[in-house]
């Protein structure tokens, strides 16, 4: 930018009186920096898998897992991609550093890693196409300037119809408003299973080899001013124990070396003088360590104590970066210290200190994560970009040894031009013809409008709603039961718009313990009629907490802990017999989804409890009651 300029020769005359140096860009065409985007399950990381084991990155002999890149139990878990990841590898003589981006909006990981990449691998399936989080990565490319390579994978699936997802992708790059040159993307066609690749899906090759010299071929190497001064915008951060804090991005300009003295500029423009102790390039899935980089390469520097968008910079010559900028929060939680009967036994760290300092820590990895304090000093606000973005952040926390609780969703309005305004999603549907009647009703009442529905040739309907992401709160349960767990559903943050109106997203009531205890056989049986349980026998509860849905709209306390009493007919242990259909065990994303606004969900390492807010059934009924007469007053 022409102030960068004016800025620098300001002080080169203040200093030296010499005129500004020309700056002189050059293409380094022996390294690639991509990113590869995809779908969630779509393959992408068994593709990175391929791509490493044919560069023979691994020994002959070594056992390597499958998913390598999912480096963590929660990614494997749950088959995504959450924290992105650099490798790399050397093909022709040129090396090739890959970025595993997370196939998922809500993570804040995507807009940065566009920062160190020159061009993206597109992965989509050879049967579903581009989907909804597809579209706001490759948006994201566009908006860049990156070049796009097709790679439709899955091409061995029966279903296949490699011809449609390539129209239908040609018209995404139109539709996003990609330019000539952008649109004019070369295509390839992979089963990253076996790791094979072609420009022709009717004739399969035998490697990654097309794959990798469309890479070489089609991406551009990195424009850089090696004479410049050293730039480095942080892109993520990583901890080691050794080390400290290892900040990674791509080398703007200039070079690096061991030992040279930098400053890291801040996001408002302060400077903190550091000293580079370590510099590391990447090697496949480890990192390396090197005594000089030079601009174009991502790099990851050790002593310098910088976070996600600060820049690192020659002491000499400090010129800042443009600072990442992510989209907005669109939900938000409260989290708080565990004040249940149950507080204390489970967890590791239970204090609102400890919750504050993790909260806030989380704020250096995430930069898509808002966090701040509430009224109340054993309470913090949580906002982030989904429910699925908060949901891992409660998870790993947990795992961590954290106990804690949470509330329901909210969504964060705005007043734009004095109008108050929510925000609204992409909800993509895909559904069997005779499901979709239910699906229609369902999405109607939650206030979404319907603008595209296609019919496709094998009894599958995809459909395509503007919904306020109001009415996706709760909305996955109810889809996967008016579909028989059928249906697929996936979301896309839209933008802000007016108020939709009221929505109710919770319908039924809850089954709520009567006392403390253990629940019985017995106490169960004799509740499941009145709705859904979530707990079996020999489950520790206590008065207030959730046990079950009811079968009506209010709540409903029942004693699941009552005992079959003893008498000279008949013995205690009789009810053994007794038989309980279909208890429902809940998973953090059924939980969270779960929640009334009166009720909050207790972490801790080794279980989820949902409770009320108020324990006692008397408390309840004041509280209602308080409300009643407020609302009757006010009216």
């Amino acid at each position: 930018p022409a102030s960068r300029f004016t800025v620098f020769r300001v002080e080169t005359l203040t200093r030296t009186a010499s005129p500004c140096p020309t700056i002189t860009h050059v293409k380094r065409n022996d390294i690639r920096n991509v990113a590869i985007i995809a779908h969630v399950d779509h393959g992408k990381t068994t593709l990175v898998d391929g791509m490493l084991r044919q560069s023979r990155i691994f020994r002959e002999n070594q056992q390597v897992a499958e998913r390598v890149m999912d480096s963590n139990a929660l990614e494997r878990e749950r088959g995504i991609t959450i924290m992105a990841k650099n490798t790399a590898v050397m093909y022709r003589g040129v090396k090739i550093n890959i970025v595993d981006t997370p196939g998922h909006a809500d993570f804040g990981e995507v807009e940065r890693i566009m920062n160190m990449v020159d061009g993206v691998l597109l992965l989509v399936d050879a049967v579903d196409g581009p989907m909804p989080q597809t579209k706001f990565v490759l948006r994201q490319a566009l908006r860049r300037g990156h070049r796009a390579i097709l790679v439709v994978n899955k091409i061995d699936r029966p279903q296949a119809r490699p011809n449609h997802v390539l129209n239908e992708t040609f018209d995404l790059f139109l539709d996003l408003g990609a330019t000539e040159e952008q649109a004019e993307f070369p295509t390839l066609y992979t089963n990253a299973i076996l790791g094979t690749a072609s420009a022709d899906h009717r004739h399969i090759g035998t490697t990654l080899e097309p794959l990798f010299d469309a890479i070489i071929d089609r991406i551009p190497g990195p424009d850089v001013d090696p004479e410049a001064p050293a730039q480095l915008l942080v892109t993520t951060t990583t901890y080691d124990d050794y080390i400290g804090r290892i900040a990674v991005g791509r080398l703007q300009s200039g070079t690096l070396h061991k030992g040279q003295a930098v400053a890291r500029i801040d996001h408002q423009g302060g400077l903190t003088p550091a000293k580079v102790t370590q510099l590391f390039t990447f090697n496949g899935l480890a990192r390396e360590e090197v005594d000089e980089a030079a601009a174009g390469d991502i790099v990851a520097v050790a002593g310098v104590e910088a976070g996600i968008g600060d820049t690192i910079a020659d002491a000499a010559d400090p010129r800042p970066l443009p600072p990442i900028r992510v989209e907005e929060p669109t939900l938000r939680m409260t989290f708080s210290v565990n004040n249940s009967p149950f507080a204390g036994r489970e967890g590791k760290f239970v204090t609102s200190r400890k919750l504050r300092e993790r909260l806030y820590a989380e704020l250096e990895r995430d930069v898509a994560l808002r966090v701040a304090d509430s009224d109340s000093a054993d309470t913090l606000v949580v906002s982030g970009r989904g429910e699925l973005h908060l949901a891992i952040l409660i998870e790993t926390m947990r795992r961590e040894g954290y106990e804690f609780q949470v509330s329901r969703p909210e969504v964060i309005l705005k007043e734009v031009d004095g109008e108050t305004q929510e925000p609204y999603e992409q909800l993509e549907i895909e559904v069997a013809q005779e499901e979709l009647g239910a699906v229609v009703e369902l999405a109607g009442r939650r206030r979404g409008t319907l603008k595209d529905m296609k019919y496709r040739d094998d009894g599958m309907v995809h459909a395509v709603y503007r919904i306020p992401t109001r009415g996706l709160l709760g909305l996955r349960q109810a889809f996967l039961t008016a579909t028989r767990g059928r249906g697929v559903m996936n979301t896309l943050i839209e933008g802000y718009g007016p108020l939709a109106g009221a929505i109710a997203t919770r319908e039924l009531g809850s089954l709520i313990a009567f006392e403390d205890g253990t629940t019985t056989t017995f106490g169960l049986n004799a509740a499941q009629d009145r709705g859904q349980l979530f707990l079996n026998p020999g489950i520790e509860v206590y008065e207030g907490m959730v046990v079950g849905q009811h079968i009506r709209e209010r709540d409903l306390e029942v004693n699941v802990v009552r005992k079959k009493h003893l008498t000279n007919m008949r013995s205690s242990n009789s009810d053994i017999a007794a038989k309980l259909d279909g208890i429902r065990e809940l998973s953090l994303d059924d939980a969270v989804e779960f929640l009334a606004d009166d009720e909050l969900l207790e972490v801790t390492p080794k279980a989820y409890r949902i409770r009320k807010r108020l324990l006692t059934k008397q408390d309840r009924d004041r509280a209602i009651g308080q409300m009643k007469r407020a609302a009757g007053v006010a009216s």
